[in-house]
């Protein structure tokens, strides 16, 4: 199966990427979530936070809010991100 991901940015040259592989489990793993930082967000990632943890024994959750809701995440959450089992972003309102 073929996945094609359009990203809005500008480049002139665009990478090819290989998707993720899955995880079987969220039992023991890293979750992290980069958060737009709009209002909505806060309440809705401390939910799935809970869930997270409750119903799929999650041993981590990590949550970083962009400084700006319609730049890119920074590159510090981008490198961070890679010690992360999953990443999860969100926007609200």
């Amino acid at each position: 199966m073929t996945i094609q991901v359009l990203d809005p940015a500008s480049e002139s040259n665009p990478q090819v990427i290989q998707p993720a592989q899955g995880i079987s489990s969220l039992k023991g793993k890293r979750v992290g979530f980069i958060s737009n930082g709009k209002e909505g967000t806060p309440v809705f990632f401390a939910h799935l936070e809970r869930l997270l943890k409750e119903h799929w024994q999650v041993a981590e959750v990590v949550l970083r809010t962009k400084s700006n809701y319609s730049a890119p995440a920074q590159q510090d959450f981008i490198d961070a991100a890679r010690d992360w089992d999953l990443a999860i972003t969100g926007l609200g309102d």
